[in-house]
């Protein structure tokens, strides 16, 4: 990953900050989604399911037991 810096103006920071904190994610991990639903599929073409890697968050710090219960079968170890 490759740390930069972007300067915003006070309105866009206040709104993208809230909607971080709506979201609950951090105000880079917000940017970096917003950076990359802006890119759209550019780099979907090696492995197209990773267009929607972390695009959806259910609050629920336990959701990979539930996924793994209905797709596997089983819960994680």
């Amino acid at each position: 990953m490759i740390r930069t810096q972007i300067s915003l103006d006070e309105q866009a920071y206040r709104e993208a900050k809230t909607e971080a904190e709506h979201q609950g994610i951090s105000l880079a991990e917000f940017l970096r989604r917003a950076v990359a639903a802006a890119l759209g599929g550019r780099r979907s073409a090696e492995k197209p399911w990773m267009r929607h890697a972390g695009t959806l968050a259910s609050g629920d710090a336990t959701a990979s037991v539930s996924v793994d219960k209905v797709v596997y079968g089983r819960g994680r170890p």
